[in-house]
């Protein structure tokens, strides 16, 4: 009983035919006689069927023809492979290569569809959900459904059910009035009528004569029914109508059976009638062909990979700059996720730019894995060691890491500052921005621009026309506006990564799709030469009139502030900047020597005296722990800040001529005494001056984000070569042709039973003259399995043989063989 519900499954699917005509019955009798390549083609173009490695090939047609798989395999057609399958869905099951190759190209007939279709119908049989000879072509059950015609889901091509189906429920007196109103012979009996009416409406010439005598107004009513839905409204659809008393074009043309009732309110055009009136085709636009991307503009190579470089060492230089505004501390992570819209602009304005590109920033850093949050209570986000990692590579690796991670990351910056379903403001760097469609969009558009001439462009619209016919996403219009939208975002993010210069795909963005490190060794020799001096001047300003070495930067950074950016970076010394230089544990000797080898002019005066004037009171003051104390060689200082009433909030107290005691932290001590005007440096236990670094807050060791893939991986050449063997095996050791065993299996087994006695000396002849065994065995756990081997050695109460099985030698207990059978000699 169960196994006759079982194979009634595997009908239902499509795995199981009915045995009916020449050629495979089934789908497993098909990928049976496929060879191994044609297996591993199949796992490779749906590899959910790999995981778990199905045990025989039974297994693996039933997987295929489960409706998870089968949908995500639709879904990963082409628009032509797709339209044939939906033509086979409405064709006649089995269905000949040349009854769908007329739905396909109509009664003109077309050589560039008809040529294209081959390859369509190979992909369809390497994806399993076609199967069969070209005589009689089948559709896997379960396609079948999600795509043929009903009421509830119309079919995608517009045609309605077929006149039998539409039939199904008329009585048999009313079918004899509509054959005899469309000038049929009479009939005996509904399905001669039904038949009758079939021929009718499916020969173009007699469906043409009947429908020349139909009144004005009918054929618009046909021509809007004729492409779908098949489906109209009128009053009174399923009363009866005769041809002599019909008044209106409906009315004409059910009484006909032109048009049938599909309820009390609603008729429907059938399928026969709708082809003949389409011309035979089932698609109103066939599209054999994908559409061409054709160039927007074209630009000379060395510029489009000039300016690539521009950007790119840009992007490198606005990362670095984001991610060490945060040294000290980041913004404040939201309860729900992500940043605050406040902290984004205050981000934006650093950056000098807008908040969408800000958000594209940050996003791009943390795909890196630059950014993260502490995970403290208060919650916040700062840099991660990796981020230092990234900051000693050379700038071209730099980007390339950067590059790369957007180019995999499932987050779209895009979306920041939209709202998602419930209306809620998406927050950049919020856990709702993962998109799995946005890795592979950016991937293909990439391919698309690096297939046109070199230094060409193209643009978005063209480039998601082609997506578009590539991919036909069956998630409604909802998600076709998410991939344009993801287009859109990756042409202008690929532009300000330098992956693409002035629209077109350098040289070293055509390398990132294989080799990031490919790509970052043909961008270095583009980027612009980091320079060791900058220009000092007498108002107290450095001019940087390039990029600077990355120590040279950092340590400018700290003795002076950025006043402007562009071309030409302007730093300003002031004497916080100064004070910054020395409490990072600079002194004034090593400030003069940096500028002094650094400047391409002579150090100014002015600078000279702001650096000595700074460090002379630098450190005079110390600050500790007594709370805290202050301490100074100079008692009159000590009495100056007891005086000052600035300093009455700090519970300070003299312990002696040169010591203050304070009830505040040291650090609230430090930043006081410092608005106050003095230049206190913090002291140790020891006495030593503290060197602090304000950039040393980081996150404990975080790795980048993992991107969540778009379906299943696809399986390398290793894993598909153990799979098919597997599957080969394990389909061999449930198919193989058996000897009738000395005790007949109980009735329902598909275990062998012999006796210990039997098993024992079967299995030791087999040892001697090598031959393979069937053998049945119980493991530990009690599941019983069936198994094909080859017997090595029998000793101890173990039988030691090679499984075909697992493709392995095994150690079997004889007392856990259920039987044993010798195969057949044709298949030894």
């Amino acid at each position: 009983m169960t196994t006759e519900r079982n194979r009634e499954v595997r009908v239902a699917s499509g795995v199981e035919g009915t045995g009916a005509g020449s050629g495979p019955r089934t789908l497993a009798e098909d990928l049976r006689a496929r060879g191994d390549d044609a297996v591993a083609a199949l796992l490779l173009a749906r590899p959910d069927l790999v995981n778990p490695v199905p045990g025989d090939l039974t297994q693996l047609a039933t997987r295929a023809g489960t409706r998870a798989s089968v949908v995500r395999a639709l879904e990963h057609l082409d628009r032509f492979a797709l339209q044939t399958v939906e033509a086979l869905a409405v064709a006649p099951d089995p269905c000949p290569y040349d009854t769908l190759c007329a739905l396909l190209t109509g009664d003109e007939g077309s050589q560039e569809i008809a040529a294209a279709l081959p390859a369509a119908v190979a992909t369809l049989r390497t994806n399993a959900l076609v199967w069969g000879g070209d005589d009689r072509l089948r559709l896997v059950r379960t396609a079948r459904d999600l795509l043929a015609p009903s009421p509830a889901a119309p079919s995608p091509t517009g045609l309605g059910p077929t006149v039998a189906e539409a039939a199904a429920g008329m009585s048999p007196g009313r079918l004899q009035q509509i054959v005899a109103d469309a000038g049929l012979p009479a009939t005996h009996d509904p399905v001669s009528a039904v038949a009758a009416l079939t021929a009718l409406f499916s020969d173009r010439e007699r469906l043409a004569a009947l429908l020349a005598e139909a009144p004005e107004g009918a054929r618009a009513v046909l021509d809007k029914l004729m492409w779908g839905p098949p489906y109209g409204e009128v009053a009174l659809a399923a009363e009866p109508v005769r041809a002599a008393t019909a008044e209106t074009p409906v009315q004409w043309l059910l009484a006909r059976g032109v048009l049938l009732p599909a309820g009390p309110h609603t008729v429907l055009l059938p399928r026969e009638t709708a082809l003949r009136l389409r011309g035979g085709r089932a698609h109103r636009s066939p599209q054999p062909l994908p559409p061409e991307v054709p160039p927007h503009a074209r630009y000379d190579a060395q510029v489009v990979d000039g300016t690539a470089a521009g950007e790119a060492f840009t992007a490198v230089r606005t990362v670095e700059e984001l991610v060490k505004g945060w040294d000290t501390g980041g913004p404040l992570v939201l309860r729900a996720g992500g940043m605050s819209v406040r902290d984004l602009k205050r981000t934006a304005a650093a950056l000098d730019t807008t908040e969408e590109l800000a958000a594209f920033w940050l996003e791009t850093a943390y795909a890196a894995g630059l950014v993260a949050s502490d995970g403290e209570v208060d919650e916040a986000y700062a840099p991660t060691p990796g981020y230092d990692e990234w900051l000693r590579l050379p700038t071209e690796d730099r980007w390339a890491r950067l590059a790369a991670a957007w180019l995999a990351a499932t987050r779209a910056p895009g979306l920041v500052g939209s709202r998602d379903a419930k209306g809620r403001t998406l927050a950049a760097l919020g856990p709702d921005l993962d998109r799995s469609l946005a890795p592979g969009v950016r991937r293909r558009v990439l391919e698309l621009l690096a297939g046109a001439p070199d230094g060409a462009s193209a643009r978005p619209e063209d480039l998601l026309a082609r997506l578009r016919w590539e991919r036909p996403l069956r998630g409604g219009a909802a998600l076709d506006e998410l991939r344009a939208r993801l287009v859109q975002w990756t042409v202008q993010e690929a532009e300000l990564l330098g992956v693409t210069g002035r629209g077109a795909l350098s040289g070293h963005g055509r390398e990132l799709l294989t080799d990031p490190d490919a790509a970052a060794a043909r961008l270095a020799p583009l980027l612009p030469e980091p320079l060791d001096h900058v220009l000092l001047q007498a108002d107290l300003t450095a001019v940087a009139p390039g990029p600077l070495r990355t120590a040279l930067a950092e340590t400018l950074g700290v003795l002076a502030d950025v006043e402007s950016k562009g071309g030409a970076t302007v730093y300003r010394f002031t004497p916080e900047s100064v004070r910054r230089a020395l409490d990072a544990g600079r002194t004034a000797a090593e400030l003069h020597g940096f500028l002094a080898a650094h400047s391409r002019t002579p150090v100014p005066q002015p600078l000279s005296y702001l650096i000595d004037d700074v460090a002379r009171r630098h450190g005079r003051l110390r600050v500790g722990a007594a709370s805290a104390y202050v301490r100074c060689d100079d008692d009159a200082v000590l009495s100056e800040i007891l005086a000052d009433r600035r300093a009455a909030g700090l519970g300070l107290r003299r312990l002696a001529p040169t010591v203050l005691a304070a009830q505040s932290e040291p650090v609230t001590l430090l930043e006081r005494l410092r608005t106050m005007g003095f230049a206190p440096a913090a002291e140790s236990a020891e006495g030593d001056v503290l060197i602090t670094r304000a950039d040393a807050r980081r996150t404990p060791p975080r790795a980048a984000p993992v991107p969540v893939p778009d379906g299943p991986p696809r399986p390398d050449q290793t894993l598909l070569a153990a799979a098919v063997k597997a599957i080969r095996a394990g389909d061999r050791a449930a198919t193989a042709p058996r000897k009738p065993a000395a005790q007949p299996a109980p009735h329902g087994s598909a275990l062998p039973r012999t006796t210990s006695a039997e098993t024992l000396a079967t299995v030791q002849a087999a040892v001697l003259t090598g031959e393979p065994l069937w053998i049945g065995y119980v493991n530990a756990d009690g599941a019983a399995s069936q198994r094909v081997i080859e017997p090595v050695k029998v000793e101890g109460g173990f039988v030691t043989a090679y499984d075909h099985t697992t493709d392995e030698v095994r150690t079997y207990a004889l007392h856990r063989i259920t039987g044993v059978c010798e195969l057949t000699e044709d298949v030894r």
